[in-house]
């Protein structure tokens, strides 16, 4: 991979905008650290309601915002902002929107249960996320995903997007975290997410929009996957192991930053030799 290679992040969780998680670590530090080590990056998140918008100095970019994601036939406005981490010399973009992040939980209410629309709101997050990097002009080497609310974003990559120039040439990494849940999405989330160059075919996964089926499509859509946990779901972790897709495992806080980041290099040059290959 060439020294001066994009890596655009996107997380479900950085810190210290929510509460600390190991996800939200690894969406705080590792993009410094690859940085840090001659790599360009862009980060995502995100614009949950329970996060402090004054405390953090979020302030919208208003050349990036003011598009409509039509989603059930519904327009709903796109809206970016950004804040800056001083220390880690790094801008985190949020996506936001009035009806899906104006509430004070991020993806369960005060009960723990999952919000009824988290399809929709997945949906807007990750098309959002595409369109913003697209307005931006900026054309990722790698894509490197954390967390199930972010798993959207191959599909799209992979089917919508395959043939534009930004993208083209994109891998996909996806990371695997302990961020199960039990209650499936909507019964209607397969029928929300056609879009341009998606087929019914394509699919399958999502008719029964279960955590474990959501994890199953990334993995087929992504060109290689990293466990972000120590434990991820068994179902899962199976279903990864008779993927064959390159893979790393888990790596300690005090490794990860390295062993990414050559993990990064490892797909390129792998899909490349297929490629030459094909």
């Amino acid at each position: 991979m060439k020294k001066k290679a994009r890596i655009l992040y996107v997380s479900q969780e950085i810190t210290p905008y929510l509460d600390e998680t190991p996800m939200g670590k690894i969406g705080r530090h590792l993009p410094q650290g690859v940085q840090e080590r001659g790599r360009e990056i862009r980060t995502f998140m995100p614009r949950f309601g329970n996060i402090n918008e004054r405390r953090n100095q979020l302030h919208e970019v208003i050349r990036l915002s003011g598009m409509n994601l039509i989603i059930e036939g519904n327009d709903h406005p796109l809206i970016i902002k950004v804040a800056s981490i001083q220390a880690a010399r790094m801008q985190v973009y949020f996506i936001d929107n009035a009806e899906y992040f104006e509430r004070k939980f991020a993806l369960t209410d005060k009960k723990g249960d999952h919000f009824a629309d988290n399809d929709e709101r997945a949906i807007f997050f990750c098309r959002g996320v595409i369109e913003t990097v697209k307005k931006l002009g900026w054309n990722p080497d790698v894509v490197h995903l954390h967390g199930w609310f972010t798993g959207l974003i191959a599909l799209y990559l992979k089917k919508s997007f395959k043939d534009n120039p930004l993208f083209v040439d994109t891998k996909i990494i996806y990371s695997l975290y302990d961020d199960d849940f039990a209650t499936p999405l909507s019964k209607d989330f397969s029928k929300k997410l056609m879009h341009e160059g998606i087929e019914k075919s394509d699919l399958e996964h999502y008719k029964n929009p279960t955590y474990v089926n959501l994890c199953k499509q990334a993995i087929d859509l992504a060109d290689g996957v990293i466990k972000g946990s120590q434990k991820i779901n068994p179902e899962v972790e199976k279903y990864l192991k008779k993927s064959g897709k390159p893979t790393l495992d888990y790596c300690s806080p005090l490794e990860y930053v390295d062993s990414y980041s050559g993990f990064y290099d490892e797909v390129m040059a792998q899909v490349e030799e297929e490629e030459l290959v094909d």
